[in-house]
C-alpha cells in the first residue's frame, strides 16, 4: 500500500545521506589506499539508513587517535620539563625534581625554578589551553579555517578591556580585570561578526580591522598612566613573564568553565560541520550550540589574554594540526587542541629564552611559528570553509 512521506521525513532522509557521506569520507581518509577499512559499510549497506545515527569510527582509527592523545600528553610533559630546566641559567633535571619535592633554602637553582620558572610555566599551560580551545571553537561555529582569537580581534578586545580597567578604574587585580576582558571579547566578537556576515574571508578582514583599531588604542591608554605601563608593558606584547601563581589561582575557575563547556559541545560541532540545514534536520539546536560555544570562547579567550596578553596564531595553528592527527571528529579534535595549545605556547616561551640573552617574548615567537601556517591556510582552496 502506498503511503505519502512526510516532508520532515524527507529532510531527515537527506540529512542521513549527508551524514553518511561525511562519515564515509572520514573512513576513506583513515583506510589504506585501495582497501576498505575493516567494518566499513558495503555499497548495499549505504542504501539503508541506520536506526540510530552515531559517528562511525573504526577500531584502527580509534587506536591511532588514542595513541595521538597519549603522545601529545607525553610531548606536553617533555615541554613542561624543558620550561623548568632551560633558560639563561640551565638547571639539571635532577635539580628541577629536587626543587619541586624538597627545595633547599639558599640554593640558587632551586630559587630560579620555584620563583621564576614554575609561575611562567603554569601561566603558559593555562593560557595555551584557553587559546587552543578558543581557536577550535571559533573555527567550528564559523566554519572558518582562519578562525583564531587573535585574527578575529577577540584578544585585542580583551586587551583593551584590561587596559581600561587598569588606567581608568585603577583595577589591576586579576579577578576584577577579568570581567573587563570578557566585555572586550564580547564587544569585539559582535563587531566582527556583524561586519563579516559569517563569511571566512570577510571575517578575517573584519578581525584584522578591529585588531588594527584596538591595538594602538590599547597602547595609547597605557601611555596615559605610567604605573599601568610599568605593570603591563610585558603583558601587552604577549608574555609569560610578570604574572605570579596568585594570578593563575584566581583565574583558573573561569578557564575551567570554558573547558567544561567546550567538552559539552564537542559532539555537537560534528553536526555544525555538516551545515546548519543538516544539523537542524538531525534534531540539533544550531543556535543553542553556537550560543554555548560563543560563551566558552569568551571565557577561554578572555582568561588567556588576562593571563598572558594578546597572543595570536596559537588558536589558528593548533586546530589544523589536530585535524591532521585525528581527523575531522571534534570529539577528538577538542581534547587534542587542549593539549597542543600549551605545547605550542610553552615551546615558544622556551625558544624565546634560548635565542636571546635578554629573552624574546612568547607572543613574538608564537607569531613567527604561526605565520607560515596562516599563509598556507589562506592559499588553500579549502579556505571557503570547514
Amino acid at each position: 500500500m502506498y503511503c505519502a512521506s512526510h516532508p520532515r521525513d524527507a529532510s531527515q532522509g537527506a540529512a542521513v545521506k549527508a551524514y553518511r557521506w561525511h562519515v564515509e569520507r572520514s573512513q576513506r581518509s583513515e583506510a589504506p589506499a585501495g582497501r576498505r577499512a575493516a567494518g566499513a559499510p558495503s555499497p548495499c549497506d549505504r542504501l539503508r539508513a541506520p536506526d540510530v545515527i552515531t559517528p562511525a569510527v573504526t577500531s584502527v582509527g580509534r587506536s591511532q587517535r588514542i595513541l595521538v592523545v597519549l603522545g601529545a600528553c607525553g610531548l606536553l610533559a617533555v615541554v613542561l620539563t624543558a620550561s623548568l630546566a632551560l633558560g639563561v641559567r640551565d638547571v639539571a633535571p635532577s635539580e628541577v625534581w629536587q626543587a619541586l619535592v624538597d627545595p633547599t633554602p639558599g640554593n640558587v637553582d632551586h630559587d630560579v625554578v620555584r620563583d621564576q620558572r614554575i609561575p611562567r610555566t603554569v601561566i603558559g599551560l593555562l593560557a595555551g589551553i584557553g587559546l587552543g580551545l578558543a581557536g577550535v571553537l571559533a573555527q567550528a561555529i564559523t566554519r572558518n579555517p582562519l578562525g583564531d582569537p587573535g585574527l578575529l580581534g577577540l584578544n585585542a578586545g580583551a586587551s583593551v578591556g584590561i587596559v581600561i580597567a587598569a588606567v581608568w578604574f585603577g583595577i589591576t587585580s586579576p579577578v576584577g580585570a577579568i570581567w573587563f576582558a570578557f566585555a572586550g571579547v564580547a564587544f569585539a566578537a559582535i563587531v566582527v561578526f556583524a561586519i563579516g556576515h559569517g563569511r571566512p574571508v570577510q571575517l578575517a578582514l573584519a578581525g584584522a580591522t578591529v585588531t588594527a583599531l584596538l591595538t594602538p588604542l590599547s597602547t595609547l591608554f597605557l601611555f596615559q598612566d605610567v604605573n599601568a605601563l610599568n605593570l603591563l608593558r610585558f603583558w601587552s606584547v604577549g608574555s609569560l613573564v610578570g604574572r605570579e601563581l596568585d594570578t593563575a589561582a584566581a583565574l583558573w575557575p573561569f578557564l575551567a568553565f570554558g573547558v567544561v563547556v567546550a567538552a559539552f559541545v564537542a559532539h555537537r560541532l560534528n553536526g555544525l560541520a555538516l551545515g546548519d540545514d543538516v544539523a537542524t534536520a538531525l534534531g540539533q539546536g544550531v543556535g543553542v550550540t553556537r550560543a554555548w560555544a560563543g560563551l566558552a570562547i569568551i571565557a577561554l579567550a578572555g582568561t588567556a589574554t588576562a593571563l598572558a596578553g594578546p597572543i595570536a596564531l596559537v588558536g589558528l595553528v593548533v586546530p589544523h594540526a589536530a585535524r591532521r592527527l585525528v581527523g575531522t571528529d571534534y570529539r577528538w579534535i577538542v581534547p587534542v587542541c587542549a593539549v597542543l595549545g600549551p605545547v605550542m605556547l610553552v615551546t615558544a616561551d622556551v625558544i624565546g629564552r634560548l635565542v636571546k640573552s635578554d629573552e624574546l617574548e612568547a607572543g613574538v615567537v608564537a607569531a613567527l611559528i604561526g605565520a607560515p601556517v596562516l599563509i598556507a591556510v589562506a592559499r588553500s582552496p579549502r579556505v571557503a570553509g570547514l
